[in-house]
């Protein structure tokens, strides 16, 4: 167990309780995503993360499950509609259109697989 340090303040010992402090990174937006429901919905797990040092790796894991998830996705479901490079060259907005329902559609399936549970 770690020994706890002390800090004199007017006569008075107060002890060094702060959690343990993770380096700053850069999260991305799933991985915010997953932060956020975490401290609304699941507080206890959210502490418990946070308080043993994990919170950040988590939330990375997160990140790159859900960026990986949604490629895949995405690839599989333009493969599956006929939506090729040909359709691009040929009517782009109607490509530019089918891409946003296969992207709306694979980062739901992500939200509700890997976000909010």
């Amino acid at each position: 167990m770690n020994e706890i340090g002390y800090t004199m303040v007017n006569g008075y010992r107060i002890p060094n309780l702060l959690p343990h402090q993770e380096p700053e990174i850069h999260l991305g937006k799933y991985a915010l995503l997953r932060r956020r429901f975490l401290m609304q919905h699941r507080p206890g797990t959210f502490t418990n993360l946070l308080t043993s040092g994990g919170l950040n790796p988590h939330l990375l894991q997160v990140e790159q499950e859900a960026r990986a998830r949604m490629e895949r996705l995405t690839a599989e479901m333009a493969s599956s509609q006929g939506v090729t490079e040909e359709l691009k060259a040929a009517d782009q907005m109607r490509w530019v259109g089918l891409m946003n329902n296969i992207h709306s559609a694979a980062e739901e399936v992500v939200l509700n697989e890997l976000i909010y549970v």
